[in-house]
């Protein structure tokens, strides 16, 4: 059954550990996800439609409808770029949002983490590394 793998375990942490970050985003105007798209332009200021689809690695529909959402909600701009696409821009709002965003990831993950032995989460710290990596 799908309930009894791993990955829909995983996924359940995801969504109750999402919960406790959803708040925060709503008090903000964010939906869940666009503070991702955000956290790349925190990174990196100015990047494409592209840079950002490859990034998150989702489809270009996806980036395109939340970019607009962003940019109607005065986080982000798009201008032209050098040939190579128009690149995103954060507006002051949307950089403002970093730190009440990074703070509500941090609590959250302190949360779950709190709920772990420091081995336990020395483990899945490791365990997560080698996952998001991929084999060697």
């Amino acid at each position: 059954m799908i309930e009894d793998t791993q990955l829909f375990q995983l996924l359940k942490v995801t969504r109750r550990v999402r919960g406790g970050i959803a708040p925060v985003l709503a008090e903000h105007g964010l939906h869940p996800g666009q503070e991702l798209l955000l956290a790349q332009l925190w990174r990196q200021d100015g990047l494409t439609h592209g840079q950002l689809v490859a990034r998150l690695r989702v489809q270009p529909p996806t980036i395109t409808k939340a970019l607009q959402r962003l940019e109607k909600a005065g986080f982000v701009q798009r201008e032209a770029g050098d040939g190579r696409g128009r690149r995103v821009y954060l507006t002051s709002t949307g950089r403002d949002l970093r730190v009440p965003v990074e703070q509500a990831w941090a609590e959250a993950d302190r949360q779950m983490l709190d709920e772990l032995t420091p081995p336990q989460q020395a483990s899945l710290a490791r365990l997560l590394s080698r996952l998001t990596l991929g084999p060697k």
